[in-house]
């Protein structure tokens, strides 16, 4: 199994869109990307703790690759917005790529690129492609929350 790392605005959305993905065997929500430890949904929402919401995906490779999860990834929020998803606003919501090994960095410029050219945006990809830094997971109430309250935000 191996891990990615997604930051594609409010996680409740993001994790319901990559947990129906075949070959995703888990989803879990939380932050990272920020300076301080341990940090909560209220600190992250401060906007200063530089922590953006993400969605941790662990996948088998063997039936879905790193490509095709980053393929998910920018298909299910606009990567061109800075600081921004619909009406969520905040550092916490920008688009980015944590990248656990060089494999998955290469993986993400290269389609940051591809898509750059392809002309699908009008605006250039700010997406962020960075080493992914220490990981916290969300609070329980955060985890699977469109399975728990049986509705989706995204209307994807």
């Amino acid at each position: 199994m191996e891990e990615a790392i997604f930051g594609a605005g409010c996680f409740w959305g993001v994790e319901s869109k990559f947990s129906n993905v075949k070959g995703v065997i888990e989803t879990e929500v939380g932050y990272t990307g920020g300076t301080t430890n341990n940090p909560t949904y209220k600190d992250v929402c401060t906007n200063k703790t530089g922590h953006a919401e993400v969605v941790k995906v662990t996948f088998d490779p063997s039936v879905v690759s790193y490509e095709e999860l980053l393929e998910k990834f920018w298909d299910i929020h606009n990567p061109t917005t800075l600081n921004r998803q619909g009406w969520d606003i905040g550092t916490q919501y920008r688009s980015a790529v944590f990248y656990n090994k060089e494999e998955q960095r290469l993986a993400a410029e290269k389609l940051k690129e591809k898509l750059d050219k392809s002309g699908k945006y009008k605006k250039p990809i700010i997406t962020e492609i960075v080493h992914a830094t220490e990981y916290y997971r969300a609070e329980e109430y955060h985890q699977k929350y469109d399975e728990k309250t049986k509705k989706s935000i995204f209307s994807f």
